[in-house]
């Protein structure tokens, strides 16, 4: 019962509008079930066959057109009748299709996929029309509405000689994919956003190792500036051997609250600049970062 009562797809409605689509999935139920013959003209089909045919018609017709052809019993001309009524909507619909062709363009969609759906839609429209719509009109009309800032890109399409839409849909659609992860590369780490390096702990353990730390004759003595023999600190606030007087631990500038003995070399402290053994590279690093703070301040002053 229930197999009775279903639809299959949408019934014709009074009006004729989805006459055409309802003829396409006639047809095609019709040659599912071996019955497409019964609405053809002169066919041999068997009583049973035609009981079959009509039945499946008139389920899925409007109530007003079953009692409209209540006593028509053969399926063929009952399809005939139908054809009389509603075969102008192709007339009806060509223009309008013909109009939306004429409208498509690829650079007024926002993603390949979104203009791919428009143009298979506004395809099949045609092509109940009776319009042919083949592979090469695809592909031309798809190449001949690129953004202009792409024309170089359209031009190298067409170069391949696309023979199937497919193939021209699915390598569009793979370029829009790369261009997207791009984009998305880009924001994520923007060109010029990377830190600068910086010295690495090695680096800092040779640089503070250079100041009156080496090893040899004298190991474990200050052989720093002035040679003074105060009291020592064996460790600084970072934990890493750090030989130095008490009387330099203790000079300090007025402000910022930073040690005197800062390297006018790599700008860390905790080292003079003849015992600077930071890397050359990062020592041009930090001048070019200096000279570019300077910059900087003498611009403000003079707005100032």
């Amino acid at each position: 019962m229930t197999n009775i009562t279903s639809l299959s797809f949408v019934s014709l409605d009074i009006s004729g509008d989805n006459y055409l689509a309802w003829v396409q999935d006639v047809k095609l139920h019709l040659g599912s079930k071996k019955l497409n013959d019964t609405i053809k003209a002169e066919n041999k089909s068997t009583a049973e066959e035609n009981f079959t045919s009509i039945f499946f018609l008139r389920h899925h017709m409007h109530e007003d057109l079953k009692s409209e052809y209540l006593e028509v019993e053969d399926p063929f001309i009952l399809w005939e009748n139908l054809k009389d009524k509603f075969d102008h909507q192709k007339l009806v619909y060509l223009p309008a299709a013909e109009n939306d062709w004429a409208k498509l363009r690829l650079q007024d969609f926002k993603s390949v996929r979104a203009y791919s759906s428009a143009l298979f839609k506004i395809s099949s429209r045609l092509i109940m029309c009776g319009e042919k719509v083949t592979e090469k009109r695809k592909i031309d009309k798809t190449l001949s509405t690129f953004h202009p800032n792409n024309i170089n890109l359209a031009e190298m399409y067409r170069e391949r000689k696309f023979t199937k839409f497919g193939d021209l849909l699915s390598t569009l659609l793979v370029a829009e994919q790369n261009h997207e992860l791009v984009i998305k590369n880009h924001q994520s780490c923007p060109t010029g956003s990377a830190p600068l390096p910086e010295v690495n702990n090695m680096s800092f353990q040779q640089n503070v190792r250079g100041k009156g730390y080496r090893g040899g004759r004298g190991q474990g003595r200050y052989r720093g500036r002035g040679r003074s023999h105060g009291h020592f600190r064996p460790y600084n606030n970072s934990g890493h051997p750090k030989w130095q007087s008490e009387s330099q631990s203790k000079r300090k500038a007025p402000r910022g609250g930073k040690t005197e003995n800062i390297c006018y070399r790599c700008g860390m402290d905790g080292h003079w600049t003849r015992n600077c053994h930071t890397p050359d590279h990062l020592v041009k690093l930090y001048q070019i970062f200096s000279k570019i703070k300077r910059e900087n301040g003498r611009n403000k002053f003079r707005q100032q």
